[in-house]
């Protein structure tokens, strides 16, 4: 148990949580992805990954998932040996297969091809297909910008298993969350980054409400019937996911189903993913991009902030202060969602 209490910003109106230490919850998580039978590397880098999404805030895409996860493994809908394969297709195009396993660790293999590429050539395109969950896209968009690339990362596909987002005008759901990520090389407190779903909320959301037993923000959910809902059980019965900023979020969502489905698909687990991948050197060197990316960072955040806004903030910097912050104070878990990981860890004998 850490000593000090983390600080955990969430969409989420949770009183009660447990505190567990960083190394602790990895150590436990890495034990639990181990006896539903993935080999050791793959069970360590999915347990750090969601250990570290935690530690930055974002707990629908954290260590609740290992519920989901554990079950996904045990029912065949993931395969825990699967491990990522690079190939090129009959045109000389790059991709990843997941062989049905985690998309965590084929992601990182993609964008370690895509920089590779994209150093030598300028620019790259990396595909993954046939993979599960892929965690926090974030993390790969950042990978990118620490080697000095622009990335643009885009997952679609599987509309027919995940109808989870209803299109603009629409009362029942029709299209997953695909989301996008961006990143690029920043100024002097590092990369920015930019990493949404295309629905009102992600999917991880209505897990960690569902778990945690609290109801979901205002205006992100409808019901069966297509009327506004805060329960996340609605969603299971047959609601939906509003689409995020109306008419832009669904034109979004159904851009990257037809990359995902269409160009890239069918899909054959959770949704394919498209990584493209320039080095920002082509158009300018690295110093003088930095000087004046900082120059316009700097004007962004001494915006004067609108009234109840402490300030102007640039995306993915609040994320890495906060994982800075927390990694020595360990994550703060919704009581009720501890309790499950810990029935789950009993289970399979890993406490």
């Amino acid at each position: 148990m850490a000593n000090q209490a983390p600080i955990t910003p969430s969409k989420l109106d949770v009183s009660a949580r447990h505190v567990v230490a960083t190394d602790d919850m990895k150590a436990l998580a890495t034990r639990i992805f181990e006896a539903c039978g993935c080999d050791a590397d793959i069970a360590a880098m999915v347990a750090e990954h969601l250990v570290e999404t935690n530690l930055r805030g974002i707990e629908s895409h954290g260590v609740m998932r290992l519920m989901q996860y554990a079950e996904q493994l045990s029912n065949g809908y993931m395969t825990p040996t699967g491990r990522p394969e690079l190939k090129q297709n009959e045109r000389g195009a790059w991709l990843v297969t997941a062989n049905n396993g985690f998309g965590i660790p084929a992601l990182h293999v993609a964008m370690d091809k895509g920089i590779e590429i994209a150093k030598a050539k300028g620019i790259s395109v990396v595909a993954v297909q046939d993979c599960g969950h892929t965690g926090r896209l974030g993390a790969y968009a950042e990978q990118g910008a620490a080697a000095g690339c622009l990335s643009i990362i885009i997952g679609g596909g599987g509309y027919k298993e995940w109808p989870q987002v209803a299109p603009y005008g629409g009362a029942k759901g029709r299209l997953p969350t695909n989301p996008y990520a961006l990143g690029i090389p920043g100024g002097e407190r590092g990369p920015v980054v930019v990493d949404f779903a295309t629905g009102r909320i992600a999917g991880g959301w209505i897990y960690a409400a569902r778990s945690a037993g609290v109801p979901l923000p205002p205006d992100s959910l409808i019901d069966p019937d297509g009327k506004p809902t805060r329960d996340p059980e609605d969603y299971y019965k047959g609601g939906a996911i509003l689409p995020m900023a109306g008419p832009k979020g669904y034109g979004l969502a159904l851009f990257a189903e037809l990359m995902g489905e269409a160009m890239l698909g069918p899909v054959t687990t959770e949704m394919n993913w498209l990584l493209i991948t320039m080095d920002i050197t082509l158009y300018n060197d690295a110093a003088r991009y930095q000087t004046l990316a900082e120059e316009v960072l700097t004007e962004i955040r001494t915006c004067p902030p609108a009234e109840g806004v402490r300030n102007v903030e640039v995306p993915g910097e609040r994320e890495r202060d906060l994982a800075q912050q927390n990694r020595p104070k360990g994550i703060a878990i919704p009581v009720e969602t501890w309790k499950q990981i810990t029935a789950l860890a009993e289970q399979l004998g890993c406490l």
